[in-house]
């Protein structure tokens, strides 16, 4: 594997594009329009700047990851990329469009992955020529830091697809972790009921939203508190991995409250829109 293609320059875009070039494979991403591309190009560099003068980067690999690193906003760019990896809106209609342009420009042997957090890989695999190079790859905010990655083998996916992506996953400095195509897979299978009963805690008045941090971040020793990775994942996807999981399970523990549901409604997802359940205008 030489060339990684990397589909959206977002937060986690940006964050997977930035340490496969540091890892040293020929990397390229695609936006939708220049404009987002040259905000997520920048948002690359000024990382790689931050991790250079704090010492995780040296000079010579920020130098050898500008060289790697190249962009476009045409998919056919990616026509001879060894892996492509997307990490577009958390939409199952969009990723599966975009899954389905992709197998009909990149070469046969290509593996496509998705950043996926809760889509079933195998739903996208359908869409796909050679469905068996179709694997989830989910990747955790943000990305140049944080060490793991869940690979998801689709009821398709081939174990030398598998083999590969944990392989990559490796390269780039992560541990990998695999798991079967079930509705959010380990974290968020684990994450989302937690989340939505510190939601359900504020909903019904037994704590406020600084007082249920507090009480995970000082009385169990969580490095953040629930509200505040909410407003740091985004209360929009949050909201989108319950549904995926209540209309899969039936289970009350993954039903969203509705409080979540209309701070989503009123635009409320968190530092990305500068109000969740904390304000971060001017921030």
């Amino acid at each position: 594997m030489k060339k990684v293609g990397v589909v959206g320059c977002g937060l986690m875009g940006s964050g997977i594009a930035q340490i496969s070039a540091l890892a040293g494979y020929t990397t390229h991403v695609v936006e939708i329009n220049d404009d987002i591309l040259k905000k997520g190009m920048a948002k690359i560099e000024e990382s790689m700047e931050k991790g250079k003068k704090r010492g995780k980067i040296t000079e010579e690999q920020f130098a050898a990851a500008r060289k790697n690193l190249s962009s476009s906003t045409g998919l056919a760019s990616l026509k001879d990329c060894d892996l492509v990896i997307e990490a577009v809106t958390e939409n199952t209609e969009l990723k599966k469009k975009l899954f389905k342009d992709l197998s009909g420009i990149v070469r046969g042997d290509t593996i496509l992955a998705t950043n996926t957090s809760s889509i079933s890989v195998t739903e996208i695999a359908a869409v796909v020529d050679k469905p068996e190079r179709m694997v989830g790859m989910h990747f955790f905010n943000p990305v140049p830091v944080m060490k793991l990655v869940e690979i998801i083998k689709g009821h398709t996916t081939s174990d030398t697809v598998m083999a590969a992506c944990r392989e990559f996953a490796v390269a780039v400095g992560k541990e990998p972790i695999t798991c079967p195509d079930t509705p959010a897979f380990v974290v968020n299978k684990l994450l989302i009921p937690y989340l939505l009963d510190a939601v359900r805690m504020v909903q019904d008045g037994v704590a406020t939203p600084e007082d249920v941090d507090k009480a995970m971040v000082y009385g169990c020793g969580y490095p953040m508190g629930p509200i505040t990775l909410l407003d740091y994942v985004g209360l929009d996807t949050t909201l989108h991995a319950a549904d995926v999981m209540y209309a899969e399970f039936r289970e009350s523990k993954y039903a969203a409250p509705v409080l979540l549901r209309r701070m989503v409604q009123a635009g409320h997802w968190g530092r990305k829109t500068g109000r969740g359940f904390y304000a971060y205008e001017g921030k």
